[in-house]
């Protein structure tokens, strides 16, 4: 069957969507076409496949995004994380994905309330090996970059191998998270963790972590806490300069990584974790390649592949 650029896009754009069987109710209805889910399966894993292939050309011969000097001027914040997805071959497998924006991105639609209006979204499934070249090829241009991310030390090393003159920030929550789980346990009832929680977790805001570490290291310890002590002295201490919340807000940064976390759902989860879905490692990767694309505002790049190979 001969299928038009047309048709071949909105399976493309339905498709990555919908479970490819709502897909073709929902395109058979409103068209009156006659495409049955296996068609769609198979033209978005195509283009999804082209994408991945058209961005790794990219990077081969590009080697970076070419980024306008006025853009690439302006701050961008920069984040990486990564999720787990359920793959016929291997079970559960990580899909790290990336998510960079600019500070006049963020839109505050109410005291309480901010919006993301664009971001450039990167997903690979595999290896931090394979995904940070992907990543590098649109942020290497920028010149004002801010990292923000949880605790993770693969993505700490890379930022300090690559660009060890940016602005690099440890989620807060995290890094808070870290003192509620250390409370809990430490102490004997939950009002004294609570009251002890809210304190330091003030301090840990106002005036960054160096005065929260001076209060740990006078506590007094159990011998069946001191692992756990020593644990949160070690990741506070390897990362104090990335947690010095009350200077990055002097500068009117963000300090916390709920746009990455909130883009695992939006961007991946709300697709490729509808009920029932079970993917290939290849086919995974081919729609979170669909998804990215849409979910960055880029969505000419499947029409013109579409209307090329028509």
């Amino acid at each position: 069957m001969n299928i038009s650029s047309y048709a071949q896009e909105t399976m493309c754009y339905v498709g990555q969507y919908l479970v490819f069987e709502e897909a073709e109710e929902l395109i058979n209805n409103f068209t009156g076409a006659d495409f049955n889910a296996k068609q769609i399966e198979r033209v978005c894993h195509r283009y999804g496949q082209s994408m991945e292939e058209e961005d790794l050309h990219n990077i081969k011969v590009n080697c970076y995004e070419e980024i306008p000097p006025a853009q690439a001027g302006r701050l961008h914040y920069i984040s990486v994380d990564g999720s787990m997805y359920l793959t016929r071959e291997e079970g559960w497998k990580e899909i790290k994905l990336g998510r960079i924006f600019e500070q006049q991105d963020i839109v505050r639609t109410s005291k309480t309330r901010t919006v993301l209006t664009n971001s450039q979204y990167v997903a690979h499934l595999g290896a931090s090996k394979d995904f940070l070249p992907k990543m590098e090829y649109h942020i290497e241009g920028l010149k004002n970059k801010v990292f923000i991310a949880d605790g993770a030390t693969w993505i700490w090393n890379w930022v300090e191998d690559t660009y060890p003159n940016s602005i690099q920030i440890v989620d807060y929550f995290h890094a808070k998270e870290h003192l509620c789980e250390f409370a809990n346990a430490n102490f004997k009832t939950k009002a004294e963790a609570e009251h002890w929680i809210d304190e330091q977790s003030d301090i840990l805001m106002d005036k960054g972590v160096s005065p929260v570490l001076k209060e740990l290291e006078k506590l007094e310890i159990t011998d069946s806490m001191r692992e756990k002590h020593k644990q949160l002295l070690n990741y506070y201490k390897k990362n104090e300069q990335r947690m010095q919340y009350h200077v990055f807000r002097e500068k009117g940064l963000l300090i916390g990584s709920g746009a990455i976390e909130s883009a695992h759902k939006d961007v991946l989860q709300e697709r490729l974790k509808l009920s029932g879905q079970r993917w290939t490692m290849k086919g995974l990767q081919q729609m979170a390649q669909l998804r990215v694309v849409h979910k960055s505002k880029k969505w000419n790049r499947i029409v013109k592949l579409c209307q090329n190979a028509a």
